[in-house]
């Protein structure tokens, strides 16, 4: 594919998937790749789009395009390999795993992806590397097979059936990789270890491959990554053995998959430390072609935890610049929906229908309350967000004044809860 690619826009008409944060349109003329156009809406503990940030879809979409030119860049990824030769020097079983493999061909050739470029909103030209001159919602990419798993019931307990991935090419790995650098007071790992006993909390650190206690806002001593379900109705937390298993290949290929996770992780990472934001964790989707594994999916705010710390009246918090804010003010400023979905969640796990059945069936009989409009000044202050990052990736603003900005902003966030006298709720959550 050349830089003058071009994309009619205008053709575009129904979209083949209809999404909670992109929409899909498959083409005619070019059935190997498809657009993906970002939404402004966004989606929290899986109700599908109930907010939207003004301008949240173009920024998506531009950091999208950033990160996955950094990863198809050798350059960036020769700095990637000094960077982790210098920073686990006294740990040599774990740089040793790192280095061997995927990124020998990463520092040769780039990272394989499934993006081609972000399109033009004026003209359709496909941008591979560079930013179009007029930034649009539209990144087009390669086209790989999703194939979703057939469910079998016994006794009311419900399987799911992956034997379709075993033979299978060119399809998204239906695996959700989840790289950890540390763990906040909202990672899911924390909400499962706080729910186990003294064995079982045991168990899980050897299986996360962690020696320390699970304690917010700490960092580990290297990446780890852990596994959910991609394509069932609900995320379901998966042990090695299993993500193994319904991966559709091989050890050696999951090992590949961790450690292209964890590359990108550390990729990513530096590209926020620039910023002055520190980055948590992040999710990616690999796909396998032929015999390589793929980066694909939207990166985005939407699948990354990233930070910044401020001191307000003395004391330090934690600011989330990434989807986490949201779900932060659903728990703090709309509680009793947030603990409905919840219950909702529990029922679905038991009756084996989706929780959304369950929520909007509470909602209809009035025991579960209505889904809460976001306060148009918290909006704002996301918006706010979006448009610091957009404007430092397009080069209209400088690294001190975004620096310097973010830390305006979370100082907003941090005054938004304390002038609604919940403070308190905030430090539990985001307090050092």
């Amino acid at each position: 594919m050349s830089e003058r690619t071009v994309i009619d826009l205008s053709k575009l008409r129904q979209p083949d998937y209809n999404g909670s944060v992109q929409e899909l349109y498959f083409l005619e003329e070019h059935p190997e790749w498809m657009v993906c156009k970002t939404m402004p809406g966004g989606s929290v503990f899986d109700v599908g789009t109930i907010f939207s940030i003004p301008h949240s879809d173009i920024c998506r979409t531009a950091l999208r395009h950033k990160i996955y030119s950094l990863l198809e860049t050798p350059e960036e990824w020769e700095n990637i390999y000094g960077h982790i030769c210098r920073k686990y020097a006294q740990d040599k079983e774990f740089l040793a795993f790192l280095c061997e493999g995927p990124l020998e061909d990463f520092r040769l050739n780039g990272a394989d992806t499934h993006h081609l470029g972000m399109i033009d909103q004026n003209t359709g030209a496909v941008y591979a590397k560079s930013f179009p001159p007029h930034p649009s919602q539209y990144v087009l990419v390669k086209k790989y097979k999703i194939i979703k798993p057939g469910r079998v019931s016994y006794n009311d307990n419900h399987l799911w059936d992956y034997s379709g991935y075993y033979g299978a090419d060119k399809y998204v790995v239906p695996l959700e990789n989840i790289v950890r650098i540390g763990v906040t007071s909202g990672s899911s790992i924390y909400r499962n270890y706080v729910n186990m006993n003294g064995e079982e909390r045991k168990n899980y650190l050897k299986e996360l491959g962690l020696q320390e206690e699970l304690v917010p806002w700490t960092l580990f001593a290297k990446p780890v990554v852990d596994f959910t379900t991609k394509y069932e109705p609900e995320d379901r937390s998966l042990k090695l053995q299993e993500a193994l298993h319904i991966s559709g290949s091989n050890g050696k290929s999951l090992l590949d998959i961790i450690k292209m996770c964890i590359l990108g992780g550390i990729l990513v990472a530096e590209f926020f430390n620039k910023l002055g934001l520190f980055l948590w964790d992040l999710k990616w989707e690999i796909a396998r072609d032929g015999g390589k594994l793929v980066f694909v999916d939207t990166i985005d705010t939407d699948s990354i935890r990233v930070t910044t710390k401020a001191n307000y009246n003395n004391k330090y918090y934690f600011v989330n610049f990434n989807k986490q804010s949201m779900r932060d003010y659903y728990k703090i400023m709309h509680s009793g929906w947030f603990e409905a979905t919840k219950s909702a969640k529990a029922a679905a796990l038991k009756s084996g229908r989706s929780f959304l059945e369950h929520l909007r069936a509470g909602q209809a009989e009035g025991y579960y309350p209505g889904t809460p409009q976001v306060d148009r000044k918290f909006i704002d202050i996301q918006e706010d967000k979006f448009n610091t990052l957009i404007a430092y990736i397009y080069g209209q603003a400088t690294l001190d004044r975004t620096i310097e900005k973010y830390n305006e902003i979370g100082l907003k966030e941090i005054g938004y809860y304390d002038a609604n006298g919940v403070l308190g709720e905030y430090d539990k959550l985001n307090g050092m």
